[in-house]
């Protein structure tokens, strides 16, 4: 079971979400029920076809969300940092699982069951319309990102990636390094290009010196181009 100081934490870092909506005896309930797992660098949280039970809630670390493809490559679909929920989709839409999760780094994520999910939603409207902004918002991400994996060349498809790198989880203290440290082959995935690609057109933005590379620590220097080239790539 979660202790009262991480609820406490999580209710003073959210109180614009979940935590913010429920009364005194909706947050007793859940945290009554909340329980924190742990888990390791790439384990897999959920699969692809397994049953959604709970809903989940990134507290430390990262995670993304991924869906396996045609000849064993795989897409990045979304990525999560703390403090975002998760998992719910399918249990609302009645189906299994379409996409599959898993941790970034080592990262704890605390669960409540779907079914006390739903139970706090037939009493209380606000938590209805937080999951429907919450799936709206998703909606729009995955109508831009169909216009970007189909229309953008790799250039833009690459400066779109780091740019939601950049947004989701900022910089080091310096203000320019990201706060995430990613394999190329992950780069590749979430920018839908093969990974010599992402490693070419990564170089090609270094020589450029738009960016900078240290081994997985990306740096960058000129952002507003960056921006640009999303936008126009």
């Amino acid at each position: 079971m979660t202790t009262k100081s991480t609820l406490e934490k999580i209710i003073s870092e959210d109180l614009s979400a979940i935590w913010g909506i429920l009364n005194h005896d909706e947050k007793r309930l859940i945290a009554d029920n909340f329980v924190i797992h742990n888990f390791k660098k790439n384990q897999l949280i959920y699969a692809e076809r397994d049953e959604p039970i709970y809903l989940w809630c990134l507290l430390k670390g990262k995670v993304k969300l991924f869906k396996d493809g045609m000849g064993g490559r795989q897409q990045i679909l979304r990525l999560y940092r703390p403090i975002q929920y998760f998992g719910y989709r399918a249990y609302f839409a009645e189906e299994p699982y379409v996409s599959s999760a898993a941790a970034f780094e080592p990262s704890s994520i605390g669960t409540i069951e779907m079914s006390l999910v739903k139970d706090l939603i037939d009493h209380n409207n606000k938590l209805s319309w937080f999951f429907i902004h919450e799936l709206s918002k998703h909606l729009g991400g995955s109508d831009t990102k169909i216009v970007t994996l189909t229309q953008k060349h790799i250039r833009g498809r690459l400066a779109e990636a780091l740019i939601l790198l950049r947004e989701s989880y900022g910089f080091e203290d310096d203000g320019q390094t990201l706060k995430i440290y990613m394999a190329r082959e992950d780069i590749a995935n979430l920018s839908n290009m093969t990974t010599s690609n992402a490693i070419r057109t990564l170089s090609n933005f270094a020589q450029e010196k738009i960016i900078t590379i240290d081994g997985r620590r990306i740096k960058i220097i000129n952002e507003p181009m960056l921006r640009n080239i999303s936008k126009f790539g």
